[in-house]
């Protein structure tokens, strides 16, 4: 079950975080993982030497999403290169917090260039290749700030409400294709992102999760192994919480 010997992934922003916990959840079920990043070769390197360590395949590619004559381009070196694209997971993103009267103009157009037109670029170049096979599995990264909103994230919110309703749209363009386009929304996981929280915000965010506690980047990896599989050809379209029940 869960057998993705053979194909070739791309993960997004995979040096760290969810998106290493993807990386290698994918490699783990056989897949062959693009694992990219922006900023630090260091960490992606430490990612495929980890999956090379456990008899997987994978490589460092770099580029920043938010480029995205530069995604779309890498994107399709990569599936050139490999004789086929398989999965993307669009998982790059930033927040940048501010209420709505705090935040600069600068840091919104850079939350929207790399949450909405990075995911928007990849897309669009794996989607092409995707289609002259007829086949494919592209999952976006959204958040449950998209889902019900969060004070003092503005842009970030913003940004994670518009990738589901761009993963519901795509999910209606290609299905015909038998490509799916599905979006997990993760709540409150254990990333670098969360750690930084003060522990007054973090005692009060488990008082609204049912489960009681924070989710670790796995379980979120756990669902994207199963959105990217054969076994869920027939699920496109949906947004899948990850979120221990914070939102229902």
């Amino acid at each position: 079950m869960f057998d993705l010997s053979r194909k070739v992934a791309i993960v997004t922003g995979a040096s760290r975080g969810i998106g290493r916990a993807v990386a290698e959840a994918l490699a783990g079920q056989g897949a062959h993982v693009i694992v990219n990043y922006t900023r630090s070769e260091a960490l992606a390197e430490q990612v495929v030497q980890g999956i090379l360590g456990r008899g997987g395949s994978a490589e460092a590619v770099r580029f920043d999403v938010a480029d995205m004559g530069r995604a779309e381009q890498v994107v399709s070196e990569v599936a050139q290169r490999r004789g086929r694209l398989d999965i993307l997971v669009a998982n790059a993103g930033i927040a940048i917090d501010g209420v709505l009267l705090r935040i600069k103009e600068e840091d919104l157009d850079r939350v929207i260039a790399v949450n909405i037109k990075g995911t928007l670029a990849c897309a669009r170049a794996a989607i092409r290749v995707m289609m002259r096979a007829r086949a494919g599995r592209v999952v976006v990264l959204s958040s449950v700030a998209g889902d019900v909103g969060n004070a003092g994230q503005a842009a970030y919110a913003t940004t994670k409400a518009a990738l589901q309703g761009l993963t519901k749209t795509l999910a209606r363009e290609y299905a015909s294709r038998n490509i799916t386009v599905n979006a997990i929304s993760p709540g409150l996981i254990e990333t670098d992102m969360t750690a930084g929280l003060p522990a007054p915000v973090r005692e009060h965010a488990l008082r609204g999760i049912p489960l009681g506690r924070t989710g670790r980047p796995e379980e979120v990896a756990a669902a994207a192994v199963f959105l990217c599989s054969d076994e869920a050809g027939y699920v496109t379209g949906q947004i899948l919480r990850v979120n221990g029940g914070l939102y229902v």
